[in-house]
């Protein structure tokens, strides 16, 4: 009888690793230019990696953390992709109108605005001050406008784009402590409804991503399963998979959605 062996080699993990992103790379926005307000950590790095490994150039926009956002760019750059870092208080209209200036200059073009930045503190509401009040809603959605009205008219004159909000299943839930953050957050699903409307003409989708409890920095000094329970998935959400959410809204997949609310909270709470 004859007999048949199988020979096992066994490959460097680093081989599986450029298997996997291989698979998984794909150019459906190449040609095409992102920018993603506050994409230095956490969601807006992410998205900033994922908007790039299908091919667009990325702004990787910061307000104050540059060696971070930096490190975002060299990533991008180190895979191939095109970026360039700008600092700019999407909260000042005219940082707004300089940096997008220079995101013209430095790619020609802008086709998709991820409004991510925002700010998370944290006090009850008796206490606090019209200043604290004021600086979630100057983040939130002053640096919205602002960025869309800066931005939007090139998007224009490229024939359409996508613009994408971060919002917060808290917009809808309520929480304790940070109702100021959640009415900015409220806000921009107002902000995008609207949007979406008035620049449906121009082949401009207006979409909003709410995250459920994510794993991030910002989640690190909290009890490791804290909240966990309350998710029928039993566990947070990773940034990346909010990226991969933001950019299927941008893509051709997503070319008859506008307006939406896409809420990633693995069911915690369902609509």
């Amino acid at each position: 009888m004859l007999q048949c062996s199988i020979i096992h080699f066994q490959l460097p993990y680093r081989f599986y690793q450029w298997v996997i992103h291989n698979m998984t790379k794909t150019t459906e926005l190449a040609g095409k230019v992102a920018l993603v307000t506050g994409a230095a950590r956490n969601i807006g790095r992410a998205t900033a990696l994922e908007l790039a490994a299908a091919g667009a150039a990325v702004a990787v926009n910061t307000r104050a953390s540059r060696e971070d956002a930096e490190k975002v760019v060299q990533e991008i750059r180190a895979a191939g992709g095109k970026a360039e870092c700008f600092v700019a208080d999407i909260a000042d209209g005219h940082a707004v109108n300089a940096m997008v200036e220079g995101v013209i200059r430095s790619f020609g073009r802008i086709d998709m605005l991820i409004l991510n930045a925002s700010v998370r503190t944290e006090k009850p509401f008796l206490e606090l001050s019209y200043e604290e009040w004021r600086l979630p809603l100057s983040i939130t959605l002053d640096g919205a406008f602002y960025c869309a009205q800066a931005c939007v008219p090139h998007m224009i004159r490229a024939g359409g784009g996508a613009i994408v909000t971060l919002g917060g299943m808290m917009a809808l839930s309520g929480v304790k402590r940070r109702v100021h953050g959640a009415v900015a957050k409220h806000g921009l699903i107002g902000l995008t409804r609207g949007l979406a409307r008035e620049l449906a003409e121009h082949g401009i989708r207006v979409n909003c991503v709410a995250p459920g409890q994510m794993n991030t920095a910002r989640a690190a000094g909290r009890s490791a399963r804290a909240g966990e329970e309350l998710v029928p998935l039993g566990r947070r959400g990773e940034a990346g998979e909010i990226a991969t959410t933001v950019r299927f809204l941008c893509g051709s997949g997503a070319s008859f959605i506008n307006g939406q609310t896409l809420h990633v909270n693995g069911g915690q709470m369902m609509f």
